[in-house]
């Protein structure tokens, strides 16, 4: 008889979390390094839930910050950095990824990974990180670590379908309302007649102009 797989019971904290790469670094003067991505990897029997923590979270925008996965497989986590400014260079922020097993909420494993903005990707050394001691300085809430959540990038409102648009659909309406050529009985004058070709147009017209309203 078969004896059914039972996970170990795991203390809190005590389980290894992979991450790839332990440091992200990104440069002002580089648009394409504004966009980092972490591996998530589950080497394990089980499936797993993490969650996304950090120090300054309004610095950064964290594309599914809560997510799941599954036995022996990885997930990637974007983090782009929304507040590129001089005053933010050299300081190191921290993200910490809390991993737990999908049916318990204390946290089985944690790891710190480091971020930092620097000027330019061009004749720059590696920056010997501060010792210890000034980094508990600089972090005196080193530990407080905050949820990450996503700010959706904004976008250019739509100002509405333009005088143009409108008034062409106007005149498409207005040509598919005059009388069809040919037709005797009619007060309108002959010349605003319109044959059946020039109204299938216009009704094309309209056709198109109604999608592109919608869309606005």
């Amino acid at each position: 008889m078969q004896q059914q797989h039972r996970q170990p019971d795991l203390v809190e904290g005590s389980l290894p979390v992979f991450v790839f790469p332990t440091e992200l670094v990104f440069y002002a003067d580089d648009q394409s390094s504004h966009k980092q991505v972490l591996t998530l990897y589950n080497p394990y029997e089980f499936a797993l839930k993490f969650k996304v923590l950090c120090t300054a979270p309004n610095k950064y925008n964290v594309v599914d910050a809560t997510g799941a996965v599954k036995p022996q497989c990885c997930v990637d986590i974007v983090i782009r950095h929304r507040d590129v400014r001089s005053c933010h260079f050299g300081v190191y922020d921290k993200f910490r990824l809390q991993v737990s097993e999908q049916s318990q909420r204390k946290a089985l494993g944690r790891k710190e990974v480091t971020a930092t903005l620097r000027p330019s990707s061009a004749h720059d050394p590696p920056t010997p990180r501060p010792p210890d001691e000034e980094r508990r300085k600089e972090h005196s809430a080193d530990s407080e670590f905050y949820e990450q959540t996503y700010h959706a990038e904004p976008r250019p409102s739509a100002g509405g379908p333009s005088l143009l648009t409108v008034l062409l659909g106007l005149v498409c309406m207005a040509a598919l309302m005059l009388p069809t050529l040919g037709e005797n009985e009619s007060s309108v004058p002959l010349y605003l007649h319109l044959s059946v070709n020039k109204k299938l147009v216009a009704a094309y017209v309209l056709g198109l102009l109604t999608m592109v309203i919608l869309r606005t």
